[in-house]
């Protein structure tokens, strides 16, 4: 749970007779949930090695706050600020990848997706309506990125092109601060890529084996909402000498249910040799060693299909999407799971489909406008509104870690 006492700051005015480093530029980094955490730790090796700039963090509340979200923020290992102290100060930089919180922040501010980019539509109910109403949100509209007829932040990141053209029907007013980035996620699985033998080591995948990655994003409507014995009914489809099955599930499955809860859900899946990606990292390294995936309309799914790897989509047609964009083609393109067909059969149909609709090509360029560029864009933005100028050594998008699978708990034997 949030931490409400007042805590020793190396941005705050009071506490700089304790600083060692004095004159640097503060960033606030705005955490609400897991997902946000990630992706802005893309952003933050960017900044390594800059002895100019001081970095702290803070979950915004009063919002639905988790406590998963206060405890990935410790395991990280920086300056945590609980958020009426962090409201109060003014910072040179405010990274957020949500708008939860931004409005009561001082400072030039960044605002990021946390997904990969703004590829669906999400039912939204105004509560003057009855419940069948609805109408679209994709992230980018005005009562999301305005407010009281100001703008919520200083530079707005998009992904590929054609979202700046949406912006320009949505919030028009937004468009000066729209920067094209790419897909700073996406570029590191790319850079990943070279490293596919090493990941595979590290999940304990033998050469003559086959990886199947399952992945669900988050509610009722995903894979795991649907099929609560999704991964039972995997690891029952294949033969278990020849294939190794991983679970990658949306960071707010576990914020809401619990780490203790997905662990008890999958128990038997667990003993049965599944291997559980955590919430935070190695969902990429694993697709990069993926040979299959079986996942919803969730972005994991969107970026395993660029880098390569076939997919069979778990999921019904009444998911409202964007068209024309990645998520939307591929489930147009790519073949549906048929729970009670030969799963082998259905995997090899998945790799068929990939190689006839050349889908890795035609999604990595829905997927963003700027491949492998944004590192770069991304820092000299970040530089830009610091008011620094960029450090001389190239900014590129590292390679992900190896992943490590939450350990199973294990019984002495009778």
């Amino acid at each position: 749970m949030p931490d409400l006492s007042w805590v020793r700051s190396p941005v705050g005015a009071a506490d700089q007779h304790w600083a060692t480093r004095l004159g640097g530029k503060s960033v606030l980094v705005l955490v609400p949930h897991i997902e946000a955490g990630t992706r802005l730790f893309d952003l933050l090796p960017l900044l390594e090695g800059d002895h100019r700039v001081q970095a702290v963090f803070t979950v915004p509340e009063p919002w639905e706050s988790w406590p998963a979200t206060h405890d990935f923020l410790t395991a990280q290992g920086g300056v945590v600020l609980p958020w009426a102290q962090a409201r109060r100060g003014c910072y040179d930089l405010v990274l957020a990848a949500s708008t939860r919180g931004i409005d009561e922040v001082t400072g030039p501010k960044l605002l990021i997706p946390h997904g990969g980019g703004f590829g669906q539509y999400r039912p939204w109910r105004p509560p003057d309506t009855t419940a069948r109403e609805w109408r679209p949100l994709v992230g980018l509209d005005a009562d999301q990125l305005m407010r009281e007829g100001q703008l919520r932040a200083d530079a707005i990141a998009l992904v590929h092109d054609r979202e700046q053209d949406l912006l320009e029907q949505t919030c028009p007013r937004a468009s000066p601060a729209a920067v094209v980035t790419g897909d700073i996620a996406l570029d590191r699985l790319t850079a990943s890529l070279p490293h596919r033998q090493h990941y595979r080591r590290a999940l304990g995948v033998g050469d003559e084996q086959r990886l199947v990655v399952v992945t669900s994003t988050w509610s009722g409507r995903s894979a795991f909402g649907r099929h609560p014995d999704l991964f039972e009914r995997v690891l029952a489809g294949l033969p278990r000498d020849r294939y190794r099955v991983a679970a990658a599930l949306h960071p707010q499955i576990w914020s809401h249910h619990s780490v203790w809860q997905v662990r008890s859900w999958l128990a038997d899946s667990l003993r049965q040799g599944l291997l559980l990606l955590p919430p935070d990292e190695g969902w990429r390294a694993t697709l990069v060693a993926a040979d299959y995936l079986l996942g919803d309309y969730g972005s994991v799914t969107g970026y395993a299909a660029s880098a390569g790897v076939p997919v069979l989509l778990a999921g019904n047609d009444d998911t409202p999407l964007l068209p024309g964009t990645a998520t939307a083609t591929l489930a147009r393109l790519a073949p549906r799971w048929q729970p009670g067909q030969p799963l082998v059969a259905q995997l090899h149909a998945a790799a068929a489909a990939r190689d006839a609709t050349e889908l890795p090509g035609v999604l990595s360029k829905l997927l963003t406008s700027r491949p492998g560029d944004a590192a770069a864009v991304f820092r000299h933005t970040m530089y830009r509104l610091l008011g620094l100028t960029e450090p001389p050594r190239p900014a590129h998008a590292a390679p992900v870690p190896l992943p490590s699978p939450i350990a199973t708990t294990t019984t002495v034997p009778s």
